[in-house]
């Protein structure tokens, strides 16, 4: 290991052990469980050890009743630190994990859009769960049990050296041996671990993206392909999961008989020495045959545990890099939005998605208090990006954005978002009743309040004529309801909050007849009286608007009512009506 790779790993570890802070005496308990268990492991050997040169050797009865007592409190409390030491070291990795998966969900919630347009959520799914149970490992099973082996084989040592010297030099000269294919173990499974978690980061991800969009996939008969692809991503986490199967082929037996040649010359040399000159006895034979497992097995445990510890650190670099993520929108706001005449102003306004492809190219425009004012104008034109703008799920790259002659960022994020309620295009619901898909759990908004305010909008009864009516659950993505009454069901999810602006995106392509009525029906109510923004998709919202913005390719080319627009020969407007609304109209 390189010593920035050390310098690394250090450091996770303390960006790790912060999150132990609230658990202090946990960790302190387990730590001296840990000694507890290398002082009496070392004990054991060292008591049979007097049992046998006092006792069974001379054969001497006194005091030998006395040993076995003193065997059987170390084993009992041996036993006990170690009940101890599993069940609370599995705590604190627990109790560590959860507040570290909170914190990174918290820190996930606060994202921009842009880093969720460039992520994979497979990806982040892995971070916040499997990648989670890996940081759990490292106090589970890695760091304290490494801890408490290398703690365990220290004691052993000096046990050995006080019993015997001689013996204890053969049984250290193997230990470089073990030591550095111990070293190279490590450096070779780090690479394979990280590996690993690479192709565990796309296999969710492809699964994730292939089960979501299931229906595309059997449209168009593409389950053959999509399953050579999952094939080969299946092979390659094999592949990298057999690279530390083959590693841990080759370690483990070369512990195994480094331990078994060095009983092995213990037993020889040890034995002559009982034997011709007496330099060790019968109970330091015995007792270096139990300490060597003692000795070397640690190493091979050190070495599997290193596995764990791997995987862990390499699941915390992930997670951490995530955590580091600063990708948040400024909310240095001070001012509390709330009850906004609604007056609404772009200034000057360009931005970009990407850097150097301007999306919006200073776009200028007013909204008065109560207008609706409806956006046209070709896909791509820019007209979504202003409803992100509004709300602040992207910064500007220049111009300025105010609300009542205020600009957006005086004011605190979430007290702006409450005060601008959006209908997007595609709907999404949770796997979730009704009721909850509403309110989203808040507890300001009562059942009585959403019941009312769908007989407002004239959709109470589709609800009650749904299986368990308003507590009716939707599925995953809404699942269980057609688009248009999903469309139906976030435009309750809008009006119920009062807001005092409105942002709808009010596509019906794709809805019957029997919901764009009710839809059309919505719309004139919530609008009603209130500030509006809609991305018009349909004549009848587009003759009805205060105002109707123009857009094209980024940029804003005409602004008027429809008969004043429609009055501009060769207008942009009037060409885009008369390609695609007229025949609306017709029909």
């Amino acid at each position: 290991m390189s010593k920035a790779d050390s310098i690394l790993e250090v450091n996770l570890l303390k960006k790790l052990f912060k999150f132990i802070k609230p658990y202090k005496l946990v960790f302190v308990g387990v730590l001296l469980a840990v000694i507890l268990l290398a002082i009496f492991g070392a004990a054991r050997p060292y008591i049979l050890q007097q049992a046998i040169d006092n006792n069974i050797a001379t054969k001497t009865e006194g005091g030998f009743l006395i040993y076995i007592f003193i065997m059987s409190g170390v084993l009992l409390a041996e036993v006990i630190c170690q009940l101890l030491f599993i069940y609370y070291s599995g705590y604190l990795g627990k109790s560590v994990v959860k507040d570290i998966r909170v914190k990174l969900f918290d820190h996930m919630m606060r994202f921009k859009m842009k880093y969720f347009d460039n992520s994979s959520v497979g990806v982040l799914i892995t971070r916040a769960v499997t990648d989670m149970e890996r940081i759990a490992d490292v106090f589970g099973e890695g760091l304290f049990m490494i801890f408490r082996d290398l703690l365990t084989m220290l004691v052993v040592s000096i046990v050995m050296l006080y019993m015997n010297w001689e013996l204890s030099l053969i049984v250290f000269l193997m230990l470089p041996l073990v030591l550095y294919a111990t070293r190279i173990f490590q450096k070779y499974m780090k690479r394979a671990f990280e590996e690993v978690r690479a192709e565990v980061s796309n296999l969710n991800s492809f699964v994730q993206e292939r089960i979501t969009g299931m229906k595309i996939l059997q449209l168009f008969t593409r389950e053959n392909t999509e399953n050579k692809k999952f094939y080969e991503i299946n092979e390659r986490h094999k592949k990298a999961w057999l690279k530390t199967v083959w590693y841990n082929s080759i370690f483990f037996p070369i512990a195994e008989l480094s331990s078994s040649i060095t009983i092995g010359l213990i037993a020889w040399y040890g034995g002559l020495n009982t034997v011709i000159d007496q330099t060790a006895s019968l109970g330091d034979l015995t007792a270096f045959i139990m300490m060597i497992p003692m000795l070397f097995r640690p190493l091979r445990q050190i070495a599997d545990k290193f596995n764990t510890l791997q995987m862990g650190m390499v699941a915390a670099k992930r997670v951490f890099k995530v955590l580091e993520t600063t990708s948040q929108i400024d909310d240095t706001g001070t001012k509390i939005a709330s009850n906004f005449r609604g007056e609404i102003s772009f200034k000057d306004v360009h931005f970009s998605y990407v850097d150097d492809e301007e999306v919006l190219k200073g776009i200028s425009f007013n909204v008065n208090v109560g207008e609706t004012v409806a956006i046209v104008g070709a896909t791509g034109a820019g007209k979504s990006t202003i409803i992100n703008l509004l709300n602040r799920f992207y910064d500007l790259n220049n111009g300025v954005i105010c609300v009542d002659n205020t600009n957006i960022k005086e004011f605190t994020l979430n007290s702006l978002r409450t005060q601008i309620a959006i209908v997007l295009q595609d709907v999404f619901l949770f796997a979730d009743t009704i009721f909850a898909n509403i309110t989203l759990n808040n507890p300001d908004i009562t059942f009585k309040d959403v019941e009312q305010a769908a007989k407002d909008i004239g959709i109470h009864d589709f609800i009650m004529s749904l299986p368990d009516t308003y507590y009716y659950n939707v599925k995953e993505r809404g699942a269980m309801l057609s688009s248009g009454q999903r469309q139906l069901i976030s435009f309750l999810r809008a009006y119920v909050t009062n807001p005092s602006i409105l942002v709808l995106d009010e596509a019906t392509s794709s809805v019957d007849s029997y919901s764009e009525q009710l839809i059309q029906n919505a719309t004139n109510k919530i609008t009603k009286g209130r500030t509006s923004i809609v991305i018009a998709h349909r004549l009848a919202t587009i003759k009805k608007a205060d105002k109707i913005i123009v857009m094209d390719a980024g940029k804003i080319v005409e602004i008027g009512t429809h008969k004043e627009l429609l009055k501009k020969q060769d207008g942009y407007y009037k060409n885009l009506y008369e390609v695609q609304f007229l025949k609306e109209e017709i029909v």
